[in-house]
């Protein structure tokens, strides 16, 4: 029994929110009993109890944003505690002082970038000499007094005898709202006063939301983004998946779905196309020797990436489970941050809500992402007749700065090449 520490739920993590308390002051507790829940930048997930005893203090309510290693509430054997949970007379549970910071390694020194006016001024003609007459109509002074500049700043106009012109004023302000823009990295929350209008409430966006919206944003500005899409025909594989499909519930508790499948055929794509297996850090190409997929899972209140590490050793059972596991784990807060990170590349599984065909975002710092739609019987034309089959759409959805389409689309006809002739076993 004793004190109950905000844990460090990744080498990165420096802090964690306390998003909701399980157990009140006074609330027995078992060892492992889930006590509170934390929200990360990475995960969202519970804290176990670190010893059985009783709650006799807390010390951070609901919302707070809390260090690593700071005492957070205090277990004991209850003979603090008056009858109805308050502290007893003369008993106290002192609010611990804050920790002292771990020693940790020194930043890298990285050069400060040019401010962005710098940058600007390279491409802006001369300034004015002082003394030197400035010659304008009164609509550039309007303009110049509108907008604050300071006409001596626009240099040399293309008129007469050197006039600042209408043209001249409004191409000055445009390089200099450029400028501003590029200044400043591009959020991914701007204001919309607008939006509020008649009944409505309003609800803060949660650490993870915030999280997924600044990687989306990031993931968009950074990397060009290109989609190649494939029809696959997976009735072999559909066969097969009804073939034995009750026979693997019985065996092994969870049900067979097409994800192993493709998870397969993409990790067999990977090691023949190991440009796809990479990130990008920069201005270099890290080619990755392992196969960690990342399969992305939709939560109620949001969205995790869990990683199945060395995917190409695992066969269709073994690949089922880690699917399994991850996705359960991930949805009871019980993943570890270890296991959403060093993805090599990522799925995104949206056939599984019955959407046909999507284009989804780069995972970064990973080059690509497979999107799998749903399987469904469609006719098609086989032999020049008309058949009925088990159809997939899959899309790659690759960086362009290391990718090109020949490459994508080779991937991709390496996967339909598997998942059409299909004869590995599933049991």
């Amino acid at each position: 029994m004793g004190e109950v520490v905000m844990p460090q739920m990744g080498e990165s993590i420096v802090e964690g929110t306390i998003t909701k308390w399980l157990k009140s002051t006074g609330d027995k507790i078992e060892k492992d009993e889930a006590l509170f829940e934390i929200s990360t930048d990475k995960v969202d997930s519970e804290v176990p109890a670190p010893d059985s005893g009783v709650i006799e203090a807390i010390f951070y309510p609901e919302g707070e944003t809390v260090d690593i290693n700071t005492v957070v509430a205090y277990i004991g054997d209850g003979s603090r505690l008056g009858q109805h949970g308050a502290p007893a007379q003369g008993a106290t549970v002192a609010m611990p002082s804050a920790p002292t910071p771990a020693a940790s390694a020194p930043e890298p020194s990285v050069p400060a970038p040019p401010p962005a006016a710098t940058a600007a001024a390279v491409t802006e003609p001369a300034a004015a000499p002082p003394g030197r007459r400035i010659r304008s109509s009164p609509l550039v002074r309007r303009i110049a007094k509108e907008k604050g500049i300071d006409l001596a700043l626009v240099g040399k106009g293309s008129g007469a005898g050197g006039r600042i012109t209408k043209n001249d004023i409004l191409a000055y302000v445009e390089r200099q709202e450029r400028a501003a823009v590029s200044a400043e990295p591009a959020s991914p929350f701007p204001a919309a006063p607008e939006s509020r209008f008649g009944d409505f409430e309003v609800e803060p966006l949660s650490a993870m939301r915030l999280s997924i919206a600044e990687h989306m944003v990031r993931t968009k500005r950074v990397s060009p983004h290109v989609s190649t899409v494939h029809q696959v025909d997976c009735t072999r594989i559909a066969r097969l998946r009804d073939a034995t499909k009750e026979r693997f519930l019985q065996q092994q508790g969870v049900k067979l779905t097409y994800l192993p499948f493709f998870l397969q055929a993409a990790a067999s794509a990977l090691k023949a196309y190991p440009a796809v297996n990479a990130s990008l850090d920069g201005k270099n190409l890290i080619k990755h020797s392992e196969i960690n997929i990342g399969v992305a899972v939709a939560l109620d209140w949001g969205l995790l990436v869990p990683v199945i590490r060395n995917a190409d050793e695992k066969n269709v059972l073994g690949l089922q489970l880690a699917v399994n596991d991850l996705a359960v784990r991930a949805r009871s807060k019980t993943i570890r941050p270890g296991e959403i990170s060093q993805g090599t590349f990522s799925i995104s599984n949206y056939g599984s809500y019955n959407s046909l065909l999507a284009t989804p975002a780069i995972n970064q710092p990973q080059v690509a992402i497979l999107g799998i739609g749903s399987v469904a019987k469609a006719p098609v034309v086989i032999n020049d007749a008309i058949a009925i089959r088990s159809i997939s759409y899959l899309t790659l959805t690759f960086d362009h700065r290391v990718i090109d389409g020949a490459t994508g689309d080779l991937f991709l006809e390496h996967m339909r090449g598997i998942l059409e002739n299909w004869s590995a076993p599933v049991l």
